[in-house]
């Protein structure tokens, strides 16, 4: 397919004739069109197709509809129904009333070729130019973030299902690249008993001796089959993306010892030896799927970081969207975040957060980039802190000038060590002396160790942190910070209304682009709402519990 970028077209005379008479109180598609045009142009997507072949439909177009097709959650065939028979569909996208539409199977190719080129961002940062052409949306306002669950369109598998699933998928993988080749390398006939259909649809061992027997021979299988490959003539195997799967489980799930003994080379791990979730996979249907436990909540999936203007007076717009696979933690993409609000030239001067994304080293660069983060610190969680009258590090003093420290009996400190941990990051080490330590009455409330040793950020960092804490401490602080909690509201939408929660593909790059076009479908509506006058929506209340306030 290829495109040669034209001008915009006028909406056709009789389109806008027909539309005007059928929405006389007005549409939010007919509203975005007259007020902000058609968001998006051909230049914008020129890297996404060839100069030669085919014709294509205009991408601007296919932009659009993916984004009228996610704020009203519909499946690539009833967008492209929508454009053949509704109205304002066709006002938003300027065509004739007589215009049959395409094949519903364009949407999935225009967002593969997003995809592809890595351009999924321009269907919010287009719009969001759009917003900044009409003084709807300024650089170094207010802004929050916040997070949720997205969740995998797989099954849940447990350790047993996930093996022996990963194992029948790269073989049905298998047998559509070369069915000859693998019919000639099967063993015996219980590959297929035990291949045949879904692992869930079998009755699997109930004893662990008899699970764990079933588990080792999957794994000397699937080992067994990846002999097999390596000795074979096919080519491009190690590409194919059930066969990464079942390299990626193998890894996790069991050890190989090549120079042990022929019978014990493959060993079946136990539950205590295996590595953390982030470095195995879920399922063999979506590699980057996670699993994830936050806040007595568990699911397979991603992560979705939602940001958002959040001034008085002004339309909230989502500014930024960020997608990661479940395991990564949110304060690993703070700065992340403020990256890409700095490069879309979108920098908030104060940006609300909850503590997930708070650190001492995230406060000090934020500063740098004059961005004040709001936002609860982590609390300390050492055991002198949850003990009552427990030493914790607020009970020392400290000095930076000679470089010590104070303890509540007034001992001080005998070394002072900067070090640095494994992931590179600074910070000091003030020990006391064991002598004192040892014959100090209050011991029992500060070491459960011959000294005591205390680990301290950096300066810069200490102190902006305890800044911090004293800040969402005290009165002010806290009623700032009560700005942040409008996100809770934008994810509800999300949830309820553009079904941000689940995920429609397989795999993070898909994941993304449905967020992305999710949080500018959002934009969409909170702009025709803003242009409209339509004021926000009170907080519902019962009838039962406004008597309370009567």
């Amino acid at each position: 397919m290829s495109i040669k970028p034209q001008p915009i077209a006028e909406i056709p005379a009789l389109t806008q004739q027909v539309a005007k008479a059928a929405f006389p109180k007005g549409n939010p598609y007919l509203t975005l069109k007259d007020e902000l045009g058609s968001v998006f142009e051909d230049s914008d997507f020129v890297g996404l197709f060839s100069n030669t072949g085919q014709p294509g439909l205009p991408p601007w177009r296919l932009a659009l509809i993916t984004l009228l097709q996610f704020r009203e959650n519909l499946s690539d065939r009833q967008a492209a129904d929508s454009v053949r028979s509704r109205i304002d569909w066709k006002y938003l996208l300027g065509l004739e009333l007589t215009d049959e539409g395409f094949d519903f199977s364009v949407l999935s190719e225009f967002r593969d070729r997003l995809i592809e080129s890595e351009q999924e961002h321009l269907l919010l940062e287009k719009l969001l130019e759009c917003a900044q052409e009409k003084g709807l949306l300024k650089a170094r306002g207010k802004q929050r973030t916040d997070s949720t669950r997205v969740l995998a369109s797989v099954r849940k598998l447990n350790r047993l299902e996930l093996v022996g699933e990963t194992m029948r998928a790269a073989l049905n993988e298998l047998a559509t690249v070369a069915p000859g080749w693998l019919s000639e390398i099967v063993p015996d006939d219980n590959w297929y008993e035990r291949y045949g259909r879904r692992v869930e649809d079998y009755q699997l061992p109930k004893s662990e001796a008899k699970r764990n027997a079933w588990a080792q021979a999957v794994g000397e299988d699937a080992y067994y089959l990846l002999f097999c490959l390596e000795a074979s003539s096919l080519t491009d195997w190690e590409h194919l993306p059930k066969i990464q799967a079942l390299r990626l489980m193998l890894e996790r799930h069991y050890a190989y010892d090549a120079d042990g003994p022929l019978d014990a080379q493959v060993r079946w791990k136990a539950k205590k030896e295996l590595p953390r979730a982030k470095f195995g996979i879920e399922s063999p249907y979506d590699v980057d799927a996670r699993f994830r436990s936050r806040c007595g909540v568990n699911w397979v999936g991603y992560i979705v970081h939602l940001s958002e203007t959040c001034d008085d007076e002004q339309c909230h717009l989502i500014t930024h969207v960020e997608t990661t696979d479940a395991s990564i933690h949110e304060a690993q993409r703070t700065e992340a975040i403020h990256q890409s609000l700095l490069n879309k030239q979108l920098p908030p001067s104060e940006h609300f957060v909850d503590s997930a994304y708070v650190s001492a080293e995230h406060l000090v660069n934020a500063k740098e980039q004059q961005i004040e983060m709001v936002g609860p610190a982590r609390q300390d969680m050492s055991w002198q802190a949850r003990l009552e009258g427990g030493y914790d590090g607020t009970k020392f003093d400290i000095n930076w000038e000679t470089e010590t420290v104070t303890c509540p009996e007034g001992n001080v400190s005998t070394s002072w060590k900067p070090r640095a941990m494994p992931d590179n990051r600074d910070y000091i080490q003030a020990r006391f002396s064991s002598r004192d330590c040892s014959t100090c009455e209050a011991k029992e409330l500060c070491t459960r160790g011959p000294q005591r040793s205390l680990n301290l950020h950096p300066r810069a960092q200490y102190e902006a942190l305890e800044q911090a804490r004293e800040q969402h401490r005290s009165e002010a602080g806290q009623e700032q910070y009560k700005r942040r909690a409008g996100i809770e509201g934008t994810i509800s939408q999300g949830v309820r209304g553009f079904g941000l929660r689940r995920s429609r593909y397989r795999g993070l790059a898909k994941t993304h682009l449905q967020n992305v076009a999710i949080g500018a479908a959002i934009n969409i509506d909170r702009l025709v709402n803003w242009i409209n006058d339509v004021p926000l929506a009170r907080t519902r209340t019962s009838r039962f519990k406004a008597l309370e306030s009567a």
